[in-house]
């Protein structure tokens, strides 16, 4: 593996990182401290539990998921559409670089930033309502196993993208709409019967699921699902990634 091609694209997504520190880090964590603000102090303090957990920490691992899925996706797909776009990916694909390194070096970025701002989102949360760990172990498997997976779904976004506008077409319109629909900000048990088994068609659900029962020890899921469902999603876009790579499609457009 030629390791020092990894560690330069790596270098590289990170410095752009820290030169954009306000908008890649500072302006995610102050939106989501907005909403622990409004939803958790305020609206919060008057509501009842959830499941037996205040309302003011049970939307603590919807938000930080809304965060990291949104964040992981526009971090990756951004960073690999810069070279299609300045047409610095020639430069990419001609040097002696494998296709697992390209990917290793900016989905690893991607994750990496995506890790740090949940990471902040979860100590910030501290300074507004109190929590508990209940499983700190998976909790820290479900932050990395879906900042990897999103930020390689965000790969093949940038991949597929041929235009800025298109880069936030699925950040915006897909995945922040099932983020709020999938029990960021309530249990799907509140809702009616039948709305209950169409909220399972949501993949979202699952992850949210998994991540809240790492903190509070309940979920609205099975956690060896939610496990499963992002896991096989991690394999497919494994398995599209490596269809790109083998065929062409989309590297030079």
């Amino acid at each position: 593996m030629n390791l020092h091609a990894v560690r330069a694209i790596y270098r590289f997504e990170m410095a752009r990182t820290f030169r954009t520190l306000m908008e890649s880090i500072v302006s995610p964590v102050l939106s989501t401290s907005l909403y622990f603000v409004v939803f958790g102090a305020a609206i919060g303090a008057r509501m009842g539990e959830v499941d037996g957990v205040s309302y003011g920490a049970f939307i603590i691992p919807g938000l930080i998921m809304l965060s990291l899925l949104s964040e992981s996706i526009s971090n990756a797909s951004f960073g690999i559409y810069m070279p299609k776009w300045a047409g610095t990916i020639y430069e990419l694909l001609s040097a002696p670089v494998s296709s697992f390194e390209i990917v290793l070096g900016y989905v690893g970025a991607a994750a990496t930033k995506s890790l740090m701002l949940g990471t902040l989102i979860l100590v910030t949360a501290r300074f507004f309502v109190p929590y508990e760990i209940a499983h700190p172990f998976w909790m820290v498997c479900f932050l990395l196993l879906t900042a990897v997976t999103f930020s390689l779904f965000g790969f093949i976004i940038g991949l597929w993208a041929d235009s800025f506008q298109r880069l936030q077409i699925v950040p915006l319109m897909i995945i922040t709409p099932l983020t709020f629909l999938g029990g960021a900000f309530y249990s799907i048990n509140m809702l009616p019967p039948v709305w209950q088994k169409i909220a399972l068609f949501n993949p979202v659900v699952y992850l949210i699921s998994g991540f809240r029962w790492s903190f509070y020890d309940i979920s609205d899921v099975n956690v060896v699902v939610s496990a499963g469902a992002i896991l096989g999603f991690l394999t497919l876009c494994l398995a599209i990634v490596w269809w790109i790579f083998r065929t062409g499609w989309k590297l030079k457009n």
